[in-house]
């Protein structure tokens, strides 16, 4: 029997990408919603605090396991933005449209004869209880490009602006299987993967 682990999350991109990735584990994925759960505040100072931070808040309402991911795009041009910010970049919380033109306003007002390098970062923390005193958390990084442009139907955020230019392809453009297979989320959750599996997890 599954052991239920709830998914700190409202983003229905990043749930499908979490049930994807947690297909052949011994976790039945419950999205917070369906439990009733709210956003968290996110007020952390960096990725892994914040994904701590809903992880305990999603175990504290729920009293079950919860699993988080705090992810955005950096881009090096632009001091690392958007960042901590990349949801809500341009002020509306997950509107990635009025997001991407923002991130193309700046682009064209930094000039540069260099490809504009970039990374996307996920930071994943599960806890065991809302008080756990040893979150497990892992990171990954997606190195690329960004591009004053948007291609592809795919994905979600900042996906369509996203170059991975060992494949000449968006985020948005590549197959979504593939697409886990090398993102940051993927390898954050690969370096997870183990841990979720082993039957100890939820041992005192």
């Amino acid at each position: 029997m599954k052991t239920r682990i709830v998914i700190a999350s409202s983003n229905n991109g990043k749930l499908a990408e979490f049930r994807d990735l947690l297909t052949d584990t011994d976790w039945e994925c419950i999205p917070q919603q369906e439990l009733g759960v709210s956003d968290a505040d996110e007020t952390g100072l960096s990725f892994i605090e914040n994904a701590i931070l809903k992880a305990r808040h999603a175990a504290q309402v729920t009293g079950l396991p919860a699993i988080a991911d705090d992810s955005g795009l950096c881009v090096e041009a632009l001091d690392f933005r958007p960042g901590l910010y990349s949801a809500r970049f341009a002020g509306e919380h997950g509107n990635a449209q009025a997001n991407m033109t923002k991130l193309r306003e700046l682009l064209r007002a930094t000039p540069t004869d260099a490809p504009f390098s970039a990374f996307y970062i996920s930071a994943i923390a599960m806890v065991r209880s809302a008080d756990d005193p040893a979150p497990i958390v892992t990171e990954g990084r997606w190195y690329g490009e960004v591009i004053d442009d948007q291609r592809g139907q795919g994905g979600f955020g900042y996906d369509p602006m996203f170059l991975d230019p060992r494949f000449g392809q968006t985020a948005a453009e590549l197959d979504s299987a593939f697409k886990n297979g090398i993102s940051h989320r993927g390898i954050a959750m690969r370096k997870l993967h183990e841990r979720l599996r082993a039957p100890d997890l939820l041992a005192d």
